[in-house]
């Protein structure tokens, strides 16, 4: 039986029923065994993501984690491939710590700050970044692995120009054999264009870099099947088979205390990567050299002296069916800026039919968005996801529960049939 479904810390009181659909396990014709075996010897590009708390303490960076983490990467970079693969593995490493870095700096020098507010934690970002690019760039070194520092607000992946601007940046480095090693751009993102946390970074990376394998470095030896803070003896699940079945309000603890993320953001960012049908691996960062470790035991290297097969931390399983990676941009690349309520008509022709959302089906209008703005899109107060609208709020408000004609009458001729062309919407969007 699947560790998602016994019962035993709590796990049964936070795991819904998985539904019968295309991500059920008995759909799927390997075992999340042999794919997790596939994927790890199959793939070309991996993001890696690496936390505060896993880089950082008390007392600032800890470089003995940080040469660790080097060495690992550096021989995951050499490890075995297909043997059609060309080259070496390509990596992107997304990076915490800049903050932490920043605070424990001026610590040393007498001044100790909070950084609870978000001016404080731009201004202790501005002081940790270049110490912790510096640090990353010093235990690189005796790999011979170059490393390039790259910072991002999301306006730098919600402008499509500026999207494909930053994805051939990223080929190159990538080319060169260059690492990029990527962090918000704290210093200077405001509220509207923050990512909110580097998991998401994270995952919007993975669309951005086409990677093949998400790999999240935390604090815990993996995700517990229940809340920790209820349930302290809750065990490890190893794989989850559907991570948008998880009622991830019940099951994962608090946040961090160096950090800004916590287990939830990390399987919110874990759904994101399945339904590009990217897997990811969850391990705790600082267990020793445990990237390495996890790969030996799927077979793709032998195992690291002095060390054991890693078969632990969880495998969070792609979607059986990946969206377009155009519809995964258009639905992440902002915050909604508003909402639409639809009626049982319009949620059934949208989750069932595959139709688009016609004025008829509107019955109420949320925000000041305009025209082309993105939008979440309601039914009996549950968000069925996010598209981007054809009309603008005040627009949609005049012609909301009217049939063609009618609105045809309000708006003239020069008008769209649909508020959000299905082409242009995400279903079970992660917002």
């Amino acid at each position: 039986m699947s560790r998602q479904r016994r019962q035993g810390a709590g796990a049964e009181a936070v795991l819904r029923e998985q539904p019968q659909s295309g991500h059920a396990e008995a759909e799927r014709s390997e075992s999340w065994q042999q794919e997790r075996a596939r994927v790890l010897v199959q793939a070309r590009v991996i993001v890696v993501k690496v936390g505060s708390a896993v880089l950082a303490d008390a007392k600032g960076l800890n470089l003995p984690v940080l040469e660790d983490l080097a060495a690992q990467l550096a021989a995951l970079r050499q490890m075995p491939q297909p043997c059609d693969a060309q080259g070496t593995r390509r990596l992107v490493l997304v990076s915490s710590g800049a903050v932490a870095a920043g605070r424990a700096a001026l610590a040393s020098r007498g001044s100790a700050v909070e950084t609870t507010g978000l001016a404080a934690r731009q201004a202790a970002a501005a002081v940790g970044q270049g110490q912790l690019m510096q640090t990353w760039d010093k235990v690189f070194l005796p790999h011979g692995m170059p490393t390039a520092q790259v910072l991002l607000t999301r306006d730098d992946l919600r402008a499509r120009q500026r999207f494909l601007n930053a994805r051939n940046t990223f080929a190159e480095l990538l080319q060169w054999g260059v690492l990029p090693i990527v962090n918000e751009n704290d210093t200077v993102s405001i509220s509207e264009l923050k990512f909110g946390d580097n998991d998401c970074l994270a995952s919007l990376l993975v669309n951005l870099v086409e990677a093949d394998l998400f790999i999240n470095l935390t604090s815990s030896s993996g995700v517990l099947a229940a809340d920790p803070q209820k349930y302290p003896d809750a065990p490890i699940l190893d794989h989850i088979d559907d991570v948008a079945a998880l009622d991830l309000g019940q099951l994962c603890g608090g946040k961090t205390s160096v950090g800004t993320g916590g287990m939830y953001s990390k399987l919110l960012a874990a759904r994101r990567a399945a339904q590009l049908g990217v897997p990811t691996l969850i391990l705790p960062g600082r267990e020793p050299w445990v990237i390495g470790r996890a790969f030996a035991a799927a077979g793709v290297c032998p195992v690291p002296a002095g060390h054991d097969p890693f078969e632990r931390g969880t495998w969070v399983r792609p979607a059986h069916h990946a969206i377009a990676r155009r519809k995964f941009w258009l639905a992440y690349q902002s915050d909604p800026a508003g909402s639409v309520h639809v009626d049982d008509g319009a949620a059934k022709a949208l989750l069932h039919k595959g139709g688009s959302l016609l004025p008829g089906g509107v019955r109420a209008v949320e925000g000041g968005f305009q025209c082309g703005g993105l939008v979440r899109v309601l039914h009996n107060g549950e968000s069925i996801g996010v598209g981007l609208t054809n009309y603008s709020a005040p627009d949609l408000k005049k012609i909301m529960g009217l049939k063609r004609h009618e609105v045809a009458a309000i708006l003239g001729d020069a008008h769209y049939p649909e508020v959000i062309h299905r082409d242009n919407l995400l279903l079970d969007a992660v917002v």
